[in-house]
């Protein structure tokens, strides 16, 4: 078997209890054999501030090393306003800087949100993929992961009980691992 898989989970929700937060939780316990996810929260970054670069602050540093040390990436964004929250732009805009220095760069990435609405999260996925454009990250297309009215498919504990939701969150997984070693054998 090939080394194994590590993905790194962004919640792009600060919320402890957000459906984002816990879409990660139980993709934990759905990814394929032979692959690891660790949630990385993005509480603590402070605002981009191009003068910290030099020396930047710890929960950056922190943050970028996670991303380095991850074969893949799983975003896991609500949607505020139409597009992506401004704490997950703000921890992406981190790990890009200093310029030239993008921790981000060629990951292979996937994304699911999670949203009380009916859309569940569909524009802010777009306008994610638009930024992860920048990064030439590949992207997983298929299947998208939009869990629309989130308070029906978690229980009171916040688990995911519905069952349609967790194979998609699982055949995403599958893509993410499929797609990452294709891109680690050059194929």
């Amino acid at each position: 078997m090939s080394d194994p898989v590590r993905i790194l989970g962004i919640p792009g929700s600060l919320r402890q209890g957000s459906y984002n937060r816990l879409a990660l939780e139980a993709a934990k316990s759905l990814v394929p054999e032979g692959a690891t996810l660790e949630i990385h929260p993005i509480d603590g970054l402070p605002v981009y501030n191009q003068d910290l670069e030099v020396s930047a602050p710890e929960a950056v540093l922190r943050l970028k090393d996670a991303v380095r040390a991850a074969d893949a990436i799983l975003f896991a964004t609500p949607e505020h306003n139409y597009s992506i929250p401004a704490a997950l732009k703000n921890a992406i805009d981190w790990a890009s800087r200093p310029y030239g220095q993008a921790a981000w760069t060629a990951k292979p990435a996937a994304i699911m949100g999670a949203s009380t609405g009916l859309l569940g999260t569909a524009r802010a996925q777009y306008h994610l993929r638009q930024v992860l454009v920048f990064f030439d990250m590949p992207v997983v297309a298929q299947p998208e992961v939009m869990i629309g009215s989130a308070a029906q498919r978690f229980d009171a504990q916040g688990r995911l009980t519905d069952d349609k939701t967790r194979e998609k969150i699982a055949q995403l997984l599958a893509k993410l691992v499929t797609l990452t070693r294709t891109l680690r054998s050059g194929a």
